[in-house]
């Protein structure tokens, strides 16, 4: 299965260089952000066509890991998911800190991530 490329904007509280999604074979979008899946985790698989997960009640390995949409505004899922070199978008604003925050890179991090900040990439 070939899937789409999504691009992936910092919102306007947010920081972070957009970030290309493009899943592979046998990846999920991850959304741990509890409860129930994110609007912005339903749009990313949406768009690339690739299956999305609850990964508190479903947990995902990280090789199967596409990219993982969170919501954390301290320093355990912030820093720990880019530091294995997971894409990671947080819908809530900010940019690096905490004592992960020399992981939270551009290219690996994105924050204050809505639904319209996801869009198919054109390039």
């Amino acid at each position: 299965m070939s899937y789409k490329t999504v691009k992936v904007e910092k919102g306007r509280s947010g920081w972070g260089t957009p970030l290309l999604v493009t899943p592979k074979e046998g990846q999920k979008i991850v959304s741990v952000t509890g409860g129930k899946i994110h609007p912005v985790a339903e749009k990313i698989a949406q768009l690339t066509g690739a299956p999305v997960v609850d990964g508190f009640k479903n947990p995902v390995k990280d090789e199967e890991t596409a990219c993982a949409v969170i919501d954390c505004g301290g320093t355990c899922r912030l820093g720990i998911l880019p530091k294995k070199g997971i894409l990671t978008i947080n819908i809530n604003g900010g940019g690096p800190s905490g004592p992960l925050k020399g992981f939270i890179k551009e290219g690996l991090y994105v924050s204050g991530v809505k639904p319209e900040n996801v869009s198919l990439n054109e390039d």
